[in-house]
């Protein structure tokens, strides 16, 4: 039987700073920094580099859901001002409609 793997939200933590309860993506992002220094160095080894390479995969897979969060977002927000928008503006009426010139 192969040993216990530690979740990605579990050893993320482990790897921040103490009081630091929660991921969030800028420290997913220095994390990944750090790894990406520590890959390059070529200092790690074998097991180590897979260690580092499963905890990047988890954290690029974190930063793109929040940026796909952010993103869906901020599509909301300019849907929601589309619509404050609309309901400031009021509908044309025939009389409000200008005429056109005939000639």
């Amino acid at each position: 039987m192969s040993p216990r793997r530690e979740a990605p939200i579990g050893r993320m933590r482990a790897t921040m700073g103490e009081g630091e309860n929660e991921r969030n993506y800028e420290s997913a992002v220095e994390r990944l920094e750090k790894i990406i220094e520590r890959l390059d160095s070529g200092h790690a080894g074998l097991r180590e580099t897979l260690d580092l390479c499963r905890e990047g995969r988890d954290l690029v897979t974190f930063c793109a859901t929040e940026l796909d969060a952010v993103g869906q977002d901020l599509k909301e927000l300019r849907l929601d001002e589309l619509a404050a928008g609309l309901e400031r503006t009021p509908a044309p009426t025939p009389d409000s409609q200008p005429s056109q010139a005939q000639s």
